[in-house]
């Protein structure tokens, strides 16, 4: 009952808005140099500035130790591939999901040595079937197009896993929520099921939304408040659990990081790596092909609940390799 007394005057006091709305379920590569992590997940050509500020992060900046408030984040730290590595297309043999749907189709490049069991629940899913015949039902034009829920379990408003239970995140420090990006969505920490998202914000729309100047000055105010209620942990704990998952701390994102945002677009506040409260949506996945399909879903009319008028149904999952287009052998020009 504190807990949400508390909240509720935090909520009144201080409400942080967000460029993109907080995305949640209907309550709302090489493995053998993937290391885990716990804690910061700073890119190794950072500045030691930056790699300074990873490591001790806001809030413990301010004398706060996060594990007691429950912050214990998990981040798989890639020594492999580079910042941007997700946008490259794939190579022969690299698994992939051809999704079809009734407005076209598009596929994505998956990613199982950085999110293992994500990878595996949707992959899992997708063969049964299971994502068959579902919809995308929340679009925000501008920002992602989300669907793929399973099932009519009210305690699982994500939707039911491959696994019967709701997993954990897997973040990871080389893979973002850019334009394109696949990601699960979820209402929490740890709270993943079948519904994912895919993101459609592009760069023109991250600009007029401020870009990380938007970011920058959100993280200031949250460092502000939390800064206010250090001495009070019933509420510096009932702030964190109100906007947690709008708590990008953007001193600990590279500067390589950020200059993808602003030239491919994205949603960086659905990032765990970088955010204080150990919230965030896992990368899974990477649309490189059918990005219009996924732009034109994005167009779509909706209601005032972000539901499509006219419902943009997921017909089928086809997860397979990749195999390149073979280019046919241009024939020599006959002599004039």
């Amino acid at each position: 009952m504190m807990k949400k007394i508390c909240s509720a005057l935090i909520a009144a006091l201080c409400v942080i808005p967000t460029v993109t709305a907080v995305l949640t379920g209907c309550a709302d590569g090489g493995s053998s140099a993937v290391k885990q992590s716990s804690g910061s997940s700073a890119n190794d050509s950072t500045s030691d500035e930056a790699l300074k500020a990873a490591k001790e992060g806001g809030i413990r900046a301010l004398g706060i130790d996060p594990k007691s408030l429950g912050i214990i984040p998990v981040v798989t730290k890639d020594t492999v591939n580079d910042a941007g590595y997700q946008l490259k297309p794939p190579k022969k043999g690299d698994m992939i999901a051809v999704v079809k749907t009734n407005m076209g189709s598009f596929s994505i490049r998956l990613f199982p040595d950085a999110a293992p069991k994500t990878v595996d629940n949707f992959t899992k899913l997708a063969k049964a079937g299971k994502y068959n015949n579902t919809i995308f039902y929340k679009v925000i034009p501008g920002s992602t197009a989300q669907g793929g829920h399973i099932g009519n379990d009210e305690n699982q408003p994500n939707g039911e896993s491959a696994f019967g239970k709701p997993f954990e995140d897997e973040f990871n420090d080389k893979l973002f929520n850019l334009r394109g990006a696949v990601a699960m969505a979820n209402s929490g920490r740890d709270t993943n099921g079948s519904q994912f998202l895919v993101n459609q914000t592009d760069a023109g729309k991250f600009h007029e939304n401020s870009g990380w100047a938007f970011y920058d000055s959100k993280w200031k105010e949250s460092l502000a408040q939390i800064k206010q209620y250090k001495d009070n942990s019933q509420f510096l704990s009932a702030y964190i659990e109100e906007n947690g998952d709008r708590m990008i701390d953007t001193d600990r994102v590279p500067k390589e990081v950020k200059s993808l945002y602003i030239e491919h677009g994205g949603n960086p506040n659905l990032d765990g790596a970088f955010n204080a409260a150990d919230r965030g949506n896992t990368v899974f996945g990477q649309v490189f092909e059918g990005m219009e399909t996924v732009d034109k879903i994005a167009a779509v009319k909706t209601d005032k609940k972000d539901v499509p008028v006219q419902s943009v149904i997921i017909k089928s999952i086809e997860i397979t390799t990749h195999k390149p287009a073979t280019k046919e052998t241009a024939k020599p020009t006959e002599a004039q």
